[in-house]
């Protein structure tokens, strides 16, 4: 029994049979393994012959090297992504893979040379390398206007990055969500107008003035105002704004499976209302809708004297 079982911890050793199952580990553990995991896996492998099976399997483009905070991680290397890195550095392929994490949200290149422990000039030279290869793209981002963002090529940008439809070139279309604002209220004013000039009872025609954020997407849609595809999400952000003015109040229904415009079971229903009495002149100052008034004082952090929207509406 003695004799077996030297025998197999000595198969174990058999470089062929630790590249072997340092793959299989990739594979059970998708997000990546480290030094430890390979350690409690194979406590009789030498150090040495650890590292020189992880620097065989990186030196073939098996494995992927990457950097978190408790030290080096290895990952079972994409195909594809391992066709187009075909020729690169192991530090032009860290920081390919470390945006490829960021996926459609991006990085930023100081959050680049964290992870990587890179110096900022080389991060720099790889960056320009790498988009010079079409292989990442930097996208400009509504949150930072001087910072730029980097992701994978063909990756579309997310909503947080670009401001969605309600921006272009980092610029807020004021004008074209107020014109969305107007058509939208303008749709669901003719739908209650249809229904009172019903000859139903009341409560028949105030359930028939409710129309369904579909309705109203697809009534904006059909109108070709915008050049950009709106989402029912967009739409509904805009029926929002309406009933924050007061223009319009939102009920929340059960709906059948499969009905139009319903999620997760649920359908909104928007109907168009007038003010019962007009609002007030403090309310149409930037103090009588601010949601931080109760911290706002002079010489605090939020203060009158610094503030933009209160400067802009005494400028107007």
């Amino acid at each position: 029994m003695t004799e077996v079982k030297v025998k197999k911890e000595l198969n174990l050793l058999d470089p062929p049979e630790v590249e072997n199952r340092i793959k299989e580990l990739c594979q059970q553990f998708p997000q990546g393994i480290t030094d430890q995991v390979i350690q409690n896996d194979m406590p009789h492998l030498e150090p040495q012959q650890r590292a020189m099976a992880i620097n065989k399997l990186l030196s073939l483009g098996q494995l992927d090297l990457l950097r978190n905070s408790s030290g080096l991680l290895y990952r079972m290397k994409d195909s594809q992504s391992g066709s187009k890195m075909k020729g690169s550095d192991n530090q032009e392929k860290l920081v390919y893979q470390i945006i490829e994490d960021a996926g459609n949200k991006g990085i930023w290149s100081r959050d680049i040379r964290f992870k990587s422990n890179l110096p900022l000039t080389e991060i720099n030279k790889i960056l320009k390398n790498l988009e010079s290869k079409k292989l990442i793209k930097a996208v400009k981002s509504v949150a930072a206007s001087k910072k730029k963002v980097y992701m994978l090529y063909n990756l579309q940008p997310d909503r947080s990055v670009t401001g969605g439809a309600w921006y272009s070139d980092q610029d807020f279309e004021s004008e074209f969500v107020e014109v969305l604002n107007q058509q939208c209220f303008k749709f669901l004013q003719s739908k209650a107008e249809a229904a009172r000039a019903g000859p139903q009872s009341p409560m028949v025609q105030r359930n028939g003035s409710f129309a369904s954020s579909h309705e109203v997407w697809k009534y904006i849609c059909e109108l070709g105002i915008s050049k950009v595809d709106l989402s029912m999400d967009d739409i509904e952000t805009i029926l929002n704004t309406l009933i924050y003015d007061g223009k319009a109040e939102l009920t929340v229904i059960a709906a059948k499976e499969g009905t139009v415009g319903s999620v997760d079971g649920q359908v909104k229903l928007y109907r168009g209302v007038n003010p019962v009495l007009p609002p007030t002149g403090l309310v149409r100052t930037p103090c009588g809708l601010c949601p931080v008034f109760d911290d706002c004082h002079q010489g605090g952090e939020i203060s009158p004297s610094s503030c933009i929207y209160l400067s802009e509406w005494l400028d107007f």
